[in-house]
């Protein structure tokens, strides 16, 4: 078995920060390393721990500071964990602010386990996790941004697919199975896409790729 991916919670309600821990550390995959219940505690104890979690789990709304402004301030630490983005608000600019901030996805509170194990092993992976109606955020977003025909990248109609599929919160696992193909050819699709693209990760792709008008909303 590969080594666990070690994780930390902030969370500020006690209630669903036992939960959290209950149910992530029922899975192999996973190892719960710590947690914190304000920003200022997460940031001193994600200084102090060592080795660093592969991925933190990380509230919005926070008693003290953001988790948006801890995310940012994660940037500066090194090495800097993956941060994914837990929260009960799906608001448009929380959202934008979050992957602005460094995020690399974002997560309703609620989802299922297997969606959140599935997200943790994408972010460590070097992935991104986008949710359900990010892409119409982005749109609205970038939408005076718009490339004439001429500009837009050469993506093959399969390239296209993929990236509008993932436009939509779809995990490769997810993907692979409404294409029917695997999910290895995902991933080597999605490189292809990263490059034509010139970006490096789902949300860089998919903001460009609503900048071009490669993908329909």
């Amino acid at each position: 078995m590969s080594t666990p991916i070690r994780i930390f919670i902030v969370e500020d309600q006690p209630k669903i920060l036992k939960s959290q821990i209950k149910v992530l550390s029922s899975h192999p995959e996973v190892t719960v390393v710590g947690s914190a219940m304000s920003g200022v505690q997460a940031l001193k104890e994600l200084e102090q721990l060592q080795p660093r979690p592969d991925v933190v789990l990380m509230d919005l709304g926070l008693p003290d500071i953001s988790g948006i402004e801890v995310t940012q301030k994660l940037r500066a630490m090194g090495p800097k964990p993956d941060v994914l983005i837990f929260t009960v608000f799906d608001e448009e600019d929380k959202v934008l602010d979050a992957i602005r901030a460094g995020a690399a996805g974002y997560l309703v509170k609620g989802a299922p386990v297997e969606k959140v194990i599935e997200a943790i092993r994408d972010v460590h992976g070097g992935g991104s996790v986008i949710q359900p109606g990010l892409a119409r955020s982005l749109l609205r977003h970038f939408q005076t941004g718009m490339a004439p025909e001429e500009e837009k990248s050469r993506l093959t109609p399969r390239e296209i697919e993929i990236l509008q599929i993932i436009s939509k919160g779809m995990s490769n696992n997810e993907a692979a199975g409404m294409l029917g193909i695997s999910r290895a050819t995902i991933r080597t699709h999605l490189e292809h896409i990263y490059q034509k693209l010139s970006v490096s990760n789902r949300v860089e792709a998919i903001t460009e790729g609503i900048r071009q008008g490669l993908i329909d909303i």
